[in-house]
Parts: structure tokens; sequence; C-alpha cells
């Protein structure tokens, strides 16, 4: 009697296409990392792929955050063809993250060197120096913004930032979660980085919000949660960045 059950090369016949999309992904982010920007003819040379193709896998990870179109820049000295300059592709500044570099040593040592010299409220300093700029920025993006859509539109402007953030409704509030986290290395060593970032978050939706979960802390996602409450005249109004918060 014929078994019921298929050979696991026949159970999924989706399974290898898709497992060989993500390697040819893999493959083109790595081009582009190792040999810089780099046009979809190219790139199709390189892999022996249609245009067609590699602009497919192209459109995925652009989709992804990984990589973004760039202008062709000119050389000087090297004489261009007429036409208009070739569509070029890189990789983001995540992209560029997901194959790890020494920055993040570098920044732990510098960090490092300013607690043993000053202490750790330098370091505390430093974080939200940090965040201050971030903060005048997302204040400006949220300003007309109802209180109950901050949330929800702060998920937005993180995604935007690299942050891969989303939102939803938890039982009595609100989460935020980031499911990257660009500084997880460094945070892991000085949490007053999570403590700013935490803080701005605050005064950005005008109320009391708590980490329940970060990835420097070993968390798969970076989790903020929200209290829902009827907001006074002050959460209504435009986000501060004077540094208080307002409820």
């Amino acid at each position: 009697m014929k078994s019921a059950v298929a050979p696991a090369s026949l159970a999924s016949p989706l399974a290898q296409p898709v497992h060989d999309d993500a390697r040819t992904r893999d493959r083109v982010a790595r081009a582009l990392h190792e040999h810089g920007p780099q046009s979809a003819g190219a790139l199709s040379v390189t892999f022996g792929l249609t245009p067609t193709a590699v602009r497919r896998h192209l459109d995925a990870l652009i989709a992804a955050g990984l990589v973004s179109e760039v202008a062709e820049r000119k050389v000087r000295g090297q004489l261009r063809g007429r036409g208009r300059p070739a569509r070029l592709f890189a990789l983001t500044d995540v992209g560029r993250s997901s194959f790890g570099h020494a920055y993040d040593g570098i920044a732990v040592a510098a960090l490092n060197y300013l607690k043993d010299t000053d202490g750790d409220a330098a370091v505390a300093g430093f974080a939200r120096q940090r965040v201050e700029v971030v903060e005048e920025r997302y204040a400006a993006a949220l300003a007309q913004t109802p209180a109950d859509r901050r949330p929800a539109e702060l998920a937005d402007i993180l995604s935007a930032d690299g942050y891969a953030a989303s939102s939803q409704q938890a039982g009595t509030g609100v989460q935020v979660c980031q499911h990257h986290c660009p500084i997880a290395h460094v945070a892991a060593d000085f949490p007053q980085l999570c403590e700013a970032e935490t803080e701005m978050f605050g005064r950005l939706l005008g109320t009391h919000v708590q980490r329940l979960a970060t990835i420097a802390h070993g968390d798969g996602i970076c989790t903020t949660h929200i209290p829902l409450a009827k907001p006074s005249p002050e959460q209504l109004s435009s986000p501060t960045t004077s540094g208080e918060v307002t409820a």
C-alpha cells in the first residue's frame, strides 16, 4: 500500500524556491556591501540572472529597508556616455549593519572612557544629548497628530528610521514594538541609551510610558507600553521637546 505521506522533497514545493530566493538576495546584498553601489544590469551579469529577476530581488531588499536607490556619482576625469544616468542601488545603514562592523566596539570603548573619566552621570548626559536632535524631528512630525493616534504614528516614524516598529492594542494600553535596534550591542553595556529613548517616548506621547523589554537585554523585541487614559488638555497639545513630561 502506498504511503499517504509525501516525500520531504515534495511535501512543500514552495520551500525550495523561497530558500533559493533568500540565498540569492543575501548574495546580492553582499555584492553591494563588498563592491559599493551597482546597477541592476551589472548585478545581472555578476549572478547570471535576467535584469528582471535581479530587480525582483532588489525590490524585496528595498521593501525590507536594506537597499535604496542612489544617484550616480560623477568620477573626476571619467567621461560618461549620453543618456540618463544609470540607476544604482546601495545598502542602507540598516543593510550595512547586518554585516557587522567595528563601530560598536569603538562606541563601547568611547563610552567606557567617558564613564571612567567623568562617571555614569556623563554617560547619561551623552545619552540624553543623543536623543535631542531625534526628538526635535519626531515632535515636528507628531505635532498635528491627535494623542490617541500618536503611538501608531510614532511606530511609523521609527520604522522609517530603520527600527521596524509596529503598534498594537494590549489590555489597558498600546504597545509600540521595535523589531530591530541599530545600537543594541552598545546599549547592552550602557542601558542609559535605552533609558533616554524611553524618556523621549514619554515626552513625545505626553504620558508616562513603561519599557517592558529590550533587544539590548536579550529580548526578541523592544516593547514600550503606553497606558490608555482620558487625555488631558496638555496631552492633546503638541508634543514637547523641552524635556518635561506633560502628564
